[in-house]
């Protein structure tokens, strides 16, 4: 499929899922602890040792430690940062142009920051996201690694219907829990102004939508 063609859907479906609640969620509640769980500070780690393949792709993707650089090449910034009781992801920034059911491991849909102290934004991870609505016919794999879900849309940054399959690769931070691991321990959202305290998404099975 062309990539224009390709382009059009992750509009769509960014629309979508906008207008499902990404940009107008009430994120009140969710503020600074949930369940008797605070919000953490992040721990600092080091870049973590990576295979060529993984070494090539953080090298493409460095320009994005700047997230001015990420917004001015059509990523847009989901405010919330995502914590869970056992470690966080951090802030999203998503470009939907590049939604589609086929990865492409230079053009991660999902960037991930951490919030730092100085209240500025540290790039740790990418994030490869493919909704079941873009007609994926089956878990998709990158990196040798098959992707996490299908699973649940995370509220309240996304509707609970938008049910997609996710890789987060921790390019630019070691996580103890394993490269590949959706949350990192040493990343906390103490501090940020929309911290969202939330719990792991639901399986579901893959039926295209």
């Amino acid at each position: 499929m062309p990539h224009g063609t390709h382009s059009r859907k992750g509009l769509l479906l960014a629309t979508a899922l906008l207008a499902g609640g990404l940009g107008l969620a009430d994120f009140g509640s969710a503020q600074h602890q949930t369940d008797g769980h605070p919000h953490r500070t992040s721990t600092p780690m080091p870049a973590p040792e990576l295979p060529a393949e993984l070494a090539q792709v953080r090298e493409a993707l460095n320009r994005y430690q700047d997230p001015i650089a990420a917004i001015r090449e059509g990523y847009f910034s989901t405010l919330g940062c995502v914590a869970y009781p056992n470690g966080a992801m951090g802030v999203h920034f998503i470009n939907p142009a590049l939604i589609g059911p086929t990865p492409d491991p230079f053009r991660p849909p999902l960037l991930v920051y951490e919030p730092t102290s100085g209240g500025q934004l540290r790039l740790v991870a990418a994030e490869w996201f493919v909704p079941l609505a873009t007609g994926v016919t089956a878990r998709p794999v990158l990196f040798g690694r098959p992707f996490d879900g299908p699973m649940e849309g995370h509220e309240p940054l996304m509707p609970a219907s938008l049910h997609h399959y996710d890789l987060h690769v921790w390019l630019w931070k070691e996580n103890p829990a394993g490269l590949f691991n959706a949350i990192n321990p040493t990343v906390g959202c103490a501090g940020h102004p929309y911290a969202l305290m939330e719990q792991p998404t639901a399986i579901v099975p893959h039926h295209r939508h």
